[in-house]
């Protein structure tokens, strides 16, 4: 029973401490300081002797009774500015604007505020915006609205620089200073504003026609752009219908152009056959009509040219005869040494008879013509065309003489039908010839008719009868 009063009495013993130590243990919170007083205490920066103790972010013991516990805040505070400045060109403003501020974090500051404000913390904004007040109509007082409006920075800056001392002496720190607004009840700053404002204006009406020329511009080359889009697009569409109409065209005549080229190549082969025909037949030709042919009419012109060579000869050597015989007849008449008119008369006579002799040689001649012709017309003629046959040629190929292009038909036998209509028409003298014969054949010719070679017939010569010696 004892041990269990003596546990029951420490328990409450603990308790008790317990609890006196709670009343006696303070912590500050990170926005507050607490102001220990009721002892002396040294801290560094502070005097000696101070009165009072400060405690910041941690916690310690306060002895209840004999020490006071009192809280700082070392949140931030605002004031609203709201003064009535004059500028140095004389002309009213209202200034309004903003001051955030707060204690310092330092002991110095906590030490100062504690002094100031910690029964009267409610009123430190107050505090703060006569100070502010005070500067900023001293500061406006020594600029322009111009300076003002367009260096709100150095208004700042100044008001801040001339508020330190006093704000570090209160223990407070600015952390931040706006001027909001610069409120002009006489209307200066609208009047110095209206130039650039109507400038303003107009650069902005500029700006604006010439955006709304750009946007108009672009517009127009984003329409040329789709146009031009759009044709190329049509011109494509176009190119690949007329490739698909142009394919289709092939497809539908190819069969055609199949058989067709079928048929060209069979009417080729049918022009090489043809032509190898005609060719045949030509060679036929040459060797089945023309070399007999021409072996035969050689073989004749050569017998006529015998024959006629041969009747010449036999001609003149009997002329020759006779006119030997009339020579030694005129000779034997002078030697009997007839008289002048007996020799003259025989001289005749010989004469007479040359002529007769000569001109009986030329009948016969004349008469073996006939007769060969009689005999053998066609050889003749042949002959005389084959003499003649290069003029005869010649003049069939006249025809042709100014033709630039001939188109022959038939292959071989188209050839071989022009050559006969130009043999044909240059043989007309073979009809001619063949005339002549006709009105030579039996029956003397007229005097003066003409022979065969073109020259006039020797008019008959009668014979001269020599008289008697009476003359």
């Amino acid at each position: 029973m004892g041990i269990g009063i003596l546990a029951g009495g420490v328990v409450v013993a603990v308790l008790a401490l317990i609890a006196l130590f709670k009343l006696m243990w303070r912590v500050a919170e990170p926005n507050e300081a607490l102001i220990i007083s009721g002892s002396n205490h040294k801290m560094e920066g502070l005097g000696e002797g101070m009165g009072f103790r400060i405690v910041t972010g941690r916690g310690t013991l306060v002895l209840p009774g004999v020490q006071a516990v009192r809280k700082l805040s070392l949140d931030l505070n605002e004031t609203q500015l709201q003064v009535e400045c004059v500028t140095h060109q004389g002309i009213p403003l209202k200034v309004r604007g903003v001051v955030i501020f707060k204690v310092g974090d330092d002991f110095v500051s906590i030490a100062n505020a504690a002094r100031r404000f910690l029964d009267q913390q409610k009123l430190m904004s107050e505090r703060v915006h006569i100070v502010f007040a005070g500067h900023l109509r001293a500061i406006v007082g020594g600029l322009t609205v111009e300076d003002m409006i367009r260096d709100r920075e150095k208004l700042t800056g100044q008001a801040r620089s001339a508020c330190g001392t006093e704000m570090e002496k209160l223990g407070l720190i600015v952390d931040s200073l706006q001027i909001h607004e610069i409120e002009d009840p006489t209307g200066y700053i609208k009047n110095l504003a209206a130039p650039h404002a109507a400038a303003v204006q107009r650069d902005a009406r500029i700006a604006q026609a010439e955006a709304n020329r750009r946007a108009t511009e672009a517009e127009q080359q984003a329409a040329a752009r789709m146009s031009e889009a759009t044709r190329d697009s049509e011109i494509l569409q176009a190119g690949y219908q007329a490739e698909r109409d142009q394919a289709s065209a092939k497809a539908r005549q190819a069969g055609p152009l199949a058989e067709a080229g079928a048929r060209q190549e069979v009417v080729v082969q049918e022009t090489g056959v043809a032509e190898l025909e005609a060719h045949r037949k030509e060679q036929q030709l040459q060797a089945d009509v023309r070399k007999p042919a021409d072996a035969q009419a050689y073989e004749t012109r050569t017998r006529a040219e015998a024959e006629r060579d041969a009747r010449i000869s036999a001609a003149q050597a009997e002329a020759k005869e006779t006119e030997l015989a009339s020579a030694a007849r005129a000779t034997a008449t002078r030697l009997t040494g007839e008289a002048e008119a007996a020799a003259q008369q025989a001289r005749g006579l010989a004469v007479a008879e040359a002529t007769r002799a000569k001109g009986l040689a030329e009948a016969e001649s004349i008469a073996a013509r006939a007769a060969a012709l009689a005999e053998n017309q066609e050889a003749v003629v042949a002959q005389q065309l084959a003499e003649k046959w290069p003029e005869i040629v010649e003049a069939g190929a006249s025809a042709f003489g100014n033709v630039d292009q001939m188109v022959l038909l038939n292959g071989a036998d188209g050839m071989a039908e022009m050559f006969a209509k130009a043999l044909t028409m240059g043989g007309t003298g073979l009809g001619l010839a063949r005339q002549l014969l006709t009105n030579m054949s039996p029956g003397a010719p007229a005097a003066g008719a003409p022979s065969l070679n073109g020259a006039a017939a020797p008019p008959r010569t009668e014979p001269v009868p020599v008289g008697d010696d009476r003359e």
